[in-house]
């Protein structure tokens, strides 16, 4: 009986497998180099734990169950963050501060799968807390962007949206929005892109705004501002510059980071969950075509929510789906990403071929990435053509010599007589 893999998952052959790992070390290299630690956590938890932070319409959206005869409700983590705020609540007061941390967990949300979004991923995730101010904000930004930059994404490629809750908070009110219907105006805003301009003015209309003031609500979510143009953009929303004093502090700090030039303000940018706080940004594809590549903010009381002290807090998260779509799209996946064997053995005779194995074991025991062929062919160059498709970088042809081998140099084809004995040490001279 053949049974297919679940929608809206994937299975992972060896050169998708080396393209994951491609993305994981990249993530985990650029991640240590900015001083984080990585961490985890289950990959399930009581599902109260998702609804303290998303309420309860955030079941539907979970793959939850209960063990048989069972009383407590489980889901798959579709997200790290509640962990992260569960983890750090718990040890809030023994831990170093601030605290960097990051994580690369297997998330699963049960939504309809679509171009750049499954119901399994990976997800790269970014947090500080505990650092009050604009710096932490604009480190997590760096980040992200250094992390792009590694992989040869350019600012022609991508742009950093960022926006400030408590300005479009401040624009909402003063163009009619009550209180009341704050988050609902934030939850418009985040869907804006996805829904036609008529059913978004009627949306808007719901919330209190006339015509006029309707027109005025679309001019100030799509307002778009290149970094160091802040009093351009207060003189369009008609705001005084004091009031978005601490989207100043944040844009100071991206020109003395050198990231300034990836970035640029835009209001329509609130990321609707109700926790986010302060700063929120995303960053997107530069033609829009896609959703957003990675999103985050600030979320200054989350670790309260969960039983911890009151923290400032600032973090992303980047899943590989999106990422992966950008870079081929972009023609930036390498041809190859899987690891190159550093040596192929082969054997083009019966004596040749009795030292196949002891000399494997001894390559690789001198910590070399070493493979040899199956084959019984004593073709030489049927068997250098397994050796090329290896891609490995050296081939070592074992004959009827006894004390010496010839290691051949498949890039350059320079072909050299090495001592059995000495090969390992060649190589790693070599390679």
């Amino acid at each position: 009986m053949k049974i297919e893999k679940p929608k809206g998952t994937r299975d992972f052959y060896p050169q998708d497998m080396a393209w994951q790992n491609y993305i994981t070390d990249a993530w985990r290299r650029v991640s240590i180099r900015h001083g984080f630690e990585e961490v985890d956590g289950p990959i399930f938890e009581k599902l109260d734990l998702y609804k303290v932070k998303s309420g309860d319409g955030i079941v539907s959206e979970l793959f939850s169950f209960r063990r048989e005869n069972g009383t407590t409700d489980f889901a798959l983590r579709p997200e790290f963050t509640p962990t992260l705020a569960r983890m750090v609540a718990d040890k809030a007061n023994s831990l170093p501060k601030p605290v960097k941390w990051f994580t690369i967990p297997n998330l699963c949300r049960a939504e309809r799968p679509q171009r750049g979004r499954l119901r399994e991923f990976l997800q790269w995730n970014v947090d500080l807390l505990g650092l009050e101010g604009e710096l932490a904000d604009a480190e997590t930004i760096l980040v992200a962007v250094d992390f792009l930059r590694e992989l040869g994404v350019t600012p022609e490629h991508v742009r950093v949206k960022i926006s400030h809750r408590d300005v479009v908070r401040n624009i909402l009110i003063k163009l009619g929005v009550a209180e009341e219907n704050i988050l609902d105006a934030f939850n418009l805003l985040d869907r804006r892109d996805k829904m036609e301009v008529e059913d978004f003015e009627k949306a808007a209309m719901k919330l209190g705004l006339d015509e006029h003031r309707v027109q005025r609500f679309q001019e100030a979510c799509r307002s778009r501002y290149r970094t160091g143009s802040l009093g351009s953009l207060c003189k369009a929303i008609g705001m005084p510059e004091e009031d978005v004093k601490e989207l100043q502090e944040l844009d100071d700090k991206l020109h003395a980071l050198g990231i300034a030039e990836w970035c640029e303000y835009d209001l329509g940018i609130v990321r609707g969950l109700a926790y986010y706080t302060g700063v929120v940004y995303e960053i997107h594809e530069s033609s829009g075509a896609e959703r957003a590549l990675a999103g985050g903010g600030r979320y200054d009381n989350l670790i309260n929510l969960f039983g911890g002290p009151k923290m400032p807090a600032v973090g992303f998260g980047m899943g590989d789906v999106v990422l992966s779509n950008l870079l081929r799209d972009k023609g930036l996946i390498p041809e190859n990403v899987a690891p190159r064997p550093d040596v192929y053995v082969i054997a083009v005779s019966d004596a040749g071929s009795e030292k196949v194995l002891p000399l494997i074991a001894d390559l690789r025991a001198k910590g070399l990435h070493a493979r040899f062929s199956y084959k019984t062919t004593k073709n030489m160059g049927r068997l250098l053509k397994e050796a090329v498709g290896s891609k490995a970088k050296f081939a070592c042809i074992l004959d009827d010599a006894e004390a010496t081998a010839q290691v051949k140099n498949l890039d350059t084809q320079e072909q050299v007589e090495v001592g059995i004995d000495e090969i390992a040490k060649y190589l790693h001279e070599n390679l």
